[in-house]
């Protein structure tokens, strides 16, 4: 029973290892807007406070402050949270993006729903 018990806890172990090393980890603003060439195509996560937000029909822009800087974010199909609400949201970094008449310099491009 013991040597049972033992198996159990060691592939739990490895599971959520895997499970960890798949996820982005969270990166600060900041650190985008010093160097966004060096994270243009890779996945990130950001996580503050909506600032601002528009859209319509599902898809919008949103912009996170998370208190080292601010970045747009650009939603096709996950929806636009409201201004002043907490946000935590992972997508890849893009550079030269416009939407509704405007130009961003550097976005995050939502790819998995905000938790």
């Amino acid at each position: 029973m013991k040597a049972r018990t033992q198996v159990l806890t060691a592939l739990l172990i490895v599971c959520a290892g895997l499970l960890l090393a798949g996820c982005p980890t969270r990166t600060s603003i900041a650190n985008i807007n010093r160097d966004p060439g060096r994270f243009v195509g890779k996945e990130v996560t950001i996580a503050g406070r909506v600032s601002s937000s528009f859209g319509a029909l599902g898809s919008g822009i949103f912009q996170i402050d998370d208190g080292t800087g601010t970045m747009w974010v650009f939603s096709q199909s996950f929806g636009v949270p409201g201004n002043g609400e907490a946000a935590a949201t992972t997508g890849r970094i893009e550079q030269g993006f416009s939407f509704g008449g405007r130009s961003f310099a550097t976005i995050l491009r939502e790819t998995q729903r905000r938790h």
